[in-house]
């Protein structure tokens, strides 16, 4: 099988679709919209109102995700779901262009609902990824289609300066729908589902038997389940700066929507760098020391947020940011494939898709609990520190190169 083809790059093209979604809705644009003066309007609600929105669609979606695996599994209808699922997210996310001053409820359902469409379909986007890659290039198929996201993550930055600038913010949301709209479209387009023969299951009964075998299975792999609970715990942390870090730059140091924007601009830049260089040195030293080292960053990132005193000085905690963020999630990825043995790869990436989710309901919720609670967002930001200290520590007890030869020689 090729490396590029239709089928290959239509995958990838849906990284580039749906990264808008991620990046403006997520993390700049409609999160500070909703927490600002024009939705909730009260200092501190904001950020806890929207910490339990995003916890709520994560929950949701953890819930439903061993059921959507095996619906992917047994019932050859891919595609089906992944286009239910993203056209989900693609209304509610143009129907945010109609919440307006206080109307919080409506704000918080229609962005559940899209975040739960956008993370429920990414269930079934990953799942095509052995069919339109060979064994020996899914990572580097993988890896593209990463690449490809932040580009379109710019993309959608540009796009939303230039509408915010000329027009009301809230035309940035069907923007954002349009963006995921057209270029999911090579997606549903090139990529072909194999047709097989559907097999009848109960659908729940299969997802609860897949998760307790992938637990029982875990139990021969020592190593893999200590870094398992250390990503489970850094990951919140990751995920909560990915909700907050837009809020925390527009409350601390009153940066515009247009600033955040360009503040996000130069962090895709450093994202990129930091999976080009943390990826040169796991191939030299080793995923487990690149790993710690991508934490440690952020670790720093938190520290120097709680002590940062200027809007320009917050710039450089970004940039810092986009190096931690682009090197751990790659890193994250490369460590479990390595613990993993090769039969194994589909059943505990699903598992480890199933973590993260998880992990990323916790973190928001205690988030904004605190912002709300303390009055004080710093307070807030430091309370990430637990999160990457304790999975840095936990990381310290995984034995690397065991876990690799245990992938290698443990058969189950």
């Amino acid at each position: 099988m090729k490396l590029f083809n239709k089928q290959s790059f239509g995958w990838m093209m849906y990284d580039f679709a749906n990264s808008a979604f991620t990046t403006i809705i997520v993390t700049v644009v409609y999160s500070a919209y909703f927490m600002s003066t024009v939705v909730v309007g009260d200092v501190g609600l904001g950020e806890m109102l929207w910490g339990r929105a995003v916890g709520i669609s994560m929950t949701l979606v953890a819930l439903s995700a061993p059921i959507m695996g095996a619906i992917a599994d047994y019932s050859r209808a891919k595609k089906k779901f992944l286009f239910i699922n993203t056209y989900l997210a693609i209304i509610f996310t143009a129907l945010l262009f109609f919440v307006h001053e206080g109307q919080v409820m409506r704000g918080m359902i229609f962005f559940i609902i899209a975040n739960f469409g956008f993370n429920s379909a990414n269930v079934f986007y990953d799942a095509f990824l052995p069919e339109v890659a060979s064994p020996d290039s899914m990572g580097k198929v993988s890896g593209y289609g990463w690449a490809i996201g932040y580009v379109g993550g710019l993309l959608s930055l540009v796009l939303s300066m230039i509408i915010i600038n000329n027009l009301s913010v809230r035309y940035v949301f069907p923007m954002i729908a349009l963006h995921f709209f057209i270029f999911s479209i090579f997606t549903f387009i090139w990529v072909k589902e194999i047709r097989l023969p559907s097999k009848r299951t109960n659908y729940f009964k299969t997802a609860y038997r897949r998760v307790y075998s992938s637990i029982k299975n875990m139990r021969s792999y020592p190593e893999l389940i200590k870094f398992i609970f250390s990503y489970f715990i850094y990951n919140d942390g990751i995920a909560t700066v990915i909700v907050f870090a837009s809020i925390y730059g527009q409350k601390r140091f009153g940066m515009s929507t247009n600033n955040m924007l360009m503040y996000f601009i130069y962090a895709q830049f450093t994202s990129i760098l930091g999976s080009a260089v943390f990826g040169w040195l796991t191939d030299k030293k080793g995923a487990k020391l690149s790993l710690s080292i991508s934490i440690f960053i952020w670790i720093s990132v938190v520290v120097w947020a709680f002590l940062c005193r200027s809007a320009n000085e917050y710039y450089l905690v970004g940039l810092l940011a986009g190096l931690a963020i682009g090197s751990s999630q790659a890193n994250s990825r490369t460590m479990l494939s390595q613990l993993t043995p090769n039969e194994k790869q589909a059943e505990f990436f699903g598992f480890y898709t199933l973590t993260g989710r998880l992990s990323s309901i916790i973190g928001p919720i205690l988030y904004g609990w605190i912002s709300y609670k303390t009055g004080d967002i710093r307070y807030a930001i430091l309370s990430l520190l637990f999160f990457f200290v304790a999975g840095w520590i936990l990381l310290q007890f995984v034995d690397e190169n065991k876990g690799i030869k245990d992938a290698r020689t443990i058969k189950i």
